[in-house]
């Protein structure tokens, strides 16, 4: 052979013609085009030869291998495979899967570049009947690396596949696989990773796992046929000969690590649908299982979740009734057991301690009420339109009678149905409810989705904890006819809890359609630039109301920041200013009379044309021009060490489109609200702003220099602070190449709880840009606020302040409280990510970590540590706080909206006096910003009007050379000539 492929794709099948091409193609499609495909048929009985042919007409590349007997696994068409191979690597894809484009040629490069035996890459499923992927156990290929042996990194044993890797040939055919075994792969993989002295390990995706909604039995594929109990037993066979194969290689010691790839992966295959299956199935299941688990070493046990833990206790001791009661809880709404026992100090599972009942560490004892859980276990029965519902409550942490005067009720959708629960002699509570649902109201255009129905637990003091139902999973479904659906109740998921599904029928049928026409006509009409050209069109003949204010805080998400606290100075006064607020659908906190409009609608473009004032905190609209004769407050959202405006990532970029834009935005403002001249020095410059600037501190930290006793209960109760514990705020900035992913909260919650938890609460309050959800088990110990409206409530609430680059430390230092600062990526976020103008760790009123351990340190001796960065800490508020004295608030809405009218004999506002010319503009040219000190002007062309920010008048220049007055009085201003100076003088002294 002249020029042998470089790598070889052995694609395996029987019965899949329909899939067969996509997966062929995903290899002809590759980067690497001196590649060969290689069909290995095992004996396939539908059109698969047929499809081949066709596939090898349209390109040579294709090889096909046909077995005259079907071998019944994957072992047997490998294996044929590897022996007809000519490149020197080989990657094995299955035919109902698919390679990335440049999995072949990036594996290459990297086992030519590392020398490695082998190299694997992530698998990611790829759900079909959804499009969403789900990366296999993400953590184990975070990095890219090249690992010395097995022993180095013992968790690699959960990657048994054989299909994310790349092979030199000549070591597949050494390694054949079993070919009497259905999961061949896994004991093929453990003998490789015996063999391997090194191998690579690559972070990107090589392989898509697709998973499709399988509806004939006959073609399930050996992974997915797991109702069958000869596949358990081959699954069993396999981890029994990989055991037997680490320990013939000498690697004893690495036997447990391997099985605790059975423990979380292979076993709990069978545990999730366990509650579907019938009892002579759990019961056959268990026998079978119960051997190899009393092989395992009990360090393995540790190592897995508690609740699949639980399952193998119960497994050992051959209680499968409760064995299919514990596995409801593993998925879906992770019920609590129906009892519980604690006992010094930790919590088990049923009602005697055992060390493999141990449930301690999901925490489900110690949780606020709020979140506390119960089991609900319901059984339904349906007539007519009517649903009866028997609720058996169980409270194993003793939640009810931690509570007296407790209510509850039964809701679906918005339906609340009142309960009456009795005790029973076992301690569970019984109550019967009846559900109407022809009385659900579903609107003129009805509803197609579903609800799962909550049974709540209303405290004395009105607080709820809320739980879904469970129910028999092979309950019968109920289906019932209401005007214009069909409405059914079943049993939903592995877990089988209630779900209640509701579709459209008769006349409403045509809805889900027609709204989709409705709605694909919406957004053409409502299409960006069509709204942009409206919006331009209105501001040209529509004048403002001087009396209309348009606010904004957070672009539309909440009412907070210096936005709120500025309009809270305006109602303190009775402003006669009619205030709007732009809101988004996630609005939150906002007054009950406060007037709002959604954002970027068309009633929002039209009150943005229309308002005299806009007030925000991020920016209006970049795209939209400010009307003529409306002023811009732009107040902003914080201060701090990060690179904004045109030096951070988003604008550093030499583009020149979203630079020019934002360029525009800066330009519409009219005012900016600085909290500091450190702020000024940064912001200014790097937003290319030059207009007047209102140099009295943040209006929203006003509150932070006083103090509010009212917001510090709010925030306690409302998270369900405990007494007794000191809370620490925990607000990290996100990372801009990692928006929405989670990687802020870099410390390791899991470990502060285990140390600090019975000294400390956590209040996490992530960037709104951020997605994290905190684990339930965790709740005992955190309490997410990224929800909570009010961030100044959390920093009055707090005793020390945890953040990383945050801007919000700025503003802490006003409360004087200890902050701490965890950076562990330091120099990866002020080199490679988001940039910053100060090197914190010289300038931070706080210790500097880089380790949780540190950080856990640091907090159980704080008081000595906050003393020992005192005197930094006072270098740190005269930096950003110096101009923060508590009444920014009043002087900004004086500065912007002209002062409060001074009650009847106080003095009049002092006179000021220019210390210099000032010139004014061209006729030609557009109107400029000029600024007097205390006083600033917008001055148009002669004859136009123009505002004084200060007091806020509107006055028309006279001719060229008259004299006018302005306000206050007592001093003149002569109009020369355009472009000539003009100088304000007293009047007892006129030039």
């Amino acid at each position: 052979m002249i020029n042998p492929p470089d790598c070889s794709v052995v694609v395996i099948t029987y019965n899949d013609a329909v899939r067969l091409p996509r997966a062929v193609r995903s290899v002809l499609g590759q980067s690497l085009r001196n590649i060969e495909v290689i069909i290995s048929d095992d004996a396939s009985t539908d059109d698969t030869e047929r499809v081949v042919r066709e596939l090898q007409r349209e390109d040579p590349r294709i090889r096909y291998l046909r077995a005259d007997v079907n071998s019944g696994g994957c072992g047997a068409p490998r294996n044929s495979g590897v022996a007809a191979a000519r490149a020197p690597y080989v990657m094995f894809l299955d035919s109902d899967d698919r390679l990335t484009r440049h999995a072949c040629k990036s594996m290459v490069l990297e086992i030519e570049r590392t020398g490695a035996d082998f190299v694997t890459g992530q698998i990611s499923r790829l759900y079909e009947w959804s499009g969403r992927t789900q990366h296999y156990y993400p953590g184990l290929y975070a990095r890219r690396r090249t690992v010395e042996g097995i022993a180095q990194e013992p968790e690699l044993f959960l990657d048994s596949f054989s299909t994310n890797k790349l092979y030199p040939a000549e070591l597949l055919r050494r390694l054949p696989f079993r070919e009497d075994l259905y999961y061949e792969d896994h004991v093929f993989t453990t003998e490789l990773l015996c063999t391997a002295r090194r191998f690579a390990v690559v972070p990107w995706v090589v392989y898509l796992w697709h998973r499709a909604l399988e509806r004939n039995e006959e073609r399930l594929s050996i992974s997915l046929s797991i109702k069958e109990m000869d596949n358990v037993r081959h699954r069993i066979r396999a981890a029994r000969l990989s055991d037997d194969i680490l320990r013939g290689n000498g690697l004893a010691h690495l036997v447990p690590a391997r099985q605790l790839r059975f423990l979380r992966q292979d076993l709990r295959v069978y545990l999730n649908p366990l509650p579907s299956r019938d009892p002579a199935w759990a019961e056959e299941f268990s026998s079978l299982v119960r051997p190899y688990l009393a092989e395992i070493a009990p360090e393995a046990f540790g190592l897995i979740e508690p609740v699949a833990r639980v399952c193998c206790g119960l497994i050992l001791d051959g209680r499968t009734d409760e064995l299919v009661v514990a596995a409801r809880s593993l998925n879906g709404p992770q019920a609590a057991p129906r009892r519980a026992v604690r006992r010094d100090g930790r919590t088990y599972w049923g009602t005697a301690p055992a060390e493999k009942m141990d449930i301690t560490s999901l925490r489900m004892a110690e949780l606020p009420f709020t979140a506390a859980r119960l089991r609900h276990e319901a059984a339904f029965t349906g007539e007519g339109t009517r649903v009866t519902l028997t609720i058996r409550t169980y409270d194993p942490f003793g939640v009810l009678a931690a509570n007296p005067g407790w209510t509850a009720f039964l809701r679906i959708k918005d339906h609340r149905v009142p309960l009456t629960p009795r005790e029973q002699d076992d301690g569970s509570h019984l109550s019967e409810a009846t559900v109407d649902l022809a009385a659900f109201r579903n609107g003129p255009l009805g509803f197609g989705g579903h609800h799962d129905p909550l049974v709540g637990i209303v405290r004395a003091d009105g607080r709820v904890t809320t739980d879904r139902l469970l129910v028999d999973p092979s309950a019968a479904p109920f289906t019932s006819a209401v005007p214009g659906h069909r409405v059914t109740v079943r049993a939903e998921g592995t877990s089988a809890f209630l779900r209640v599904q509701w579709r459209r029928g008769g006349l409403l049928r045509p809805v889900p359609r027609l709204g989709r026409i409705a709605r694909k006509a919406i957004r053409r009409v409502g299409r960006a630039d069509v709204k942009l050209r409206v919006y331009k069109g209105l501001i040209k003949v529509v004048p403002p109301r001087r009396d209309l204010a348009l606010f904004e805080s957070d672009v539309g998400a909440g009412y907070t920041g210096n936005p709120r606290y500025v309009y809270e100075e305006l109602r303190r006064r009775q402003a006669p200013l009619d205030v709007v607020w732009s809101v988004t659908r996630a609005r939150r906190n906002f007054p009950g009379d406060a007037r709002l409009v959604r954002r970027m609608s068309w009633r929002h473009l039209w009150t943005m044309a229309r308002a005299g004032y806009w007030v925000d905190s991020h920016g209006m609209p970049l795209a939209y021009p400010k009307p003529a004769r409306t002023r811009y407050l732009q107040t902003w959202h914080g201060q701090g060490i990060k690179s904004v405006g045109f030096n951070s990532p988003d604008l550093r970029a030499d583009f020149p489109g979203p630079r020019e834009q934002w360029r525009a935005a800066v330009a519409r403002w009219d005012a900016l609200v600085s909290p500091s001249a450190e702020f000024e020095r940064v912001f200014l410059p790097s937003h290319g702003y030059e207009g007047p600037v209102l140099r009295y501190g943040s209006p929203r930290c006003d509150v932070l220099v006083h103090g509010d006793d009212e917001a510090v209960r709010r925030a306690r109760d409302s998270l369900e602070l405990p007494p007794g514990r000191r809370v620490l705020l925990y607000a990290p900035t996100y990372r801009d190449q990692a928006r929405s992913s989670g990687r802020s909260i870099r410390a390791d919650l899991d470990m502060m709880a285990e140390a600090l938890a019975d000294e400390w609460v956590v209040i996490l309050r992530p960037h709104p840009v951020e997605r994290y959800r905190v684990p339930q088990h965790l709740r005992h110990f955190v309490r997410p606020a990224g929800n909570y409206p009010e961030v100044n409530d959390l920093m009055l609430a707090s005793d020390a302040l945890l953040t990383d680059y945050s801007s919000l430390m700025c503003d802490y230092a006003i409360t004087g409280r200890p902050m701490l600062f965890l950076i562990d990526d330091w120099e990866e976020y002020r080199h490679v990510e988001r940039g910053v103008y100060h090197d914190l760790p010289s300038i931070a009123p706080g210790p500097c970590l880089t380790t949780t351990e540190e950080l856990i340190g640091a907090l159980r001796d704080l008081d000595d540590v906050a003393a020992s960065f005192a005197a930094r800490y006072i270098e740190f508020r005269r930096m950003w706080c110096a101009e923060e004295k508590g009444h920014a608030s009043a002087k900004v809405v004086d500065a912007f909206f002209g002062p409060a009218r001074p009650p009847a004999g106080a003095p009049a506002v002092p006179p000021f006096t220019a210390r210099r010319p000032i010139r004014l503009p061209r006729p030609e040219r557009s109107p400029v910003r000029l600024s007097l000190p205390g006083r600033l002007f917008r001055l148009s062309l002669p004859g136009r009007l123009f505002r004084l920010s200060l007091p806020g008048r509107l006055i028309r220049l006279s001719p060229p050379g008259r004299l006018i007055r302005l306000s206050p009085p007592g001093r003149l201003i002569r109009l020369s000539p355009p472009g000539r100076l003009i100088r304000l003088s007293p009047p007892e002294r006129p030039r």
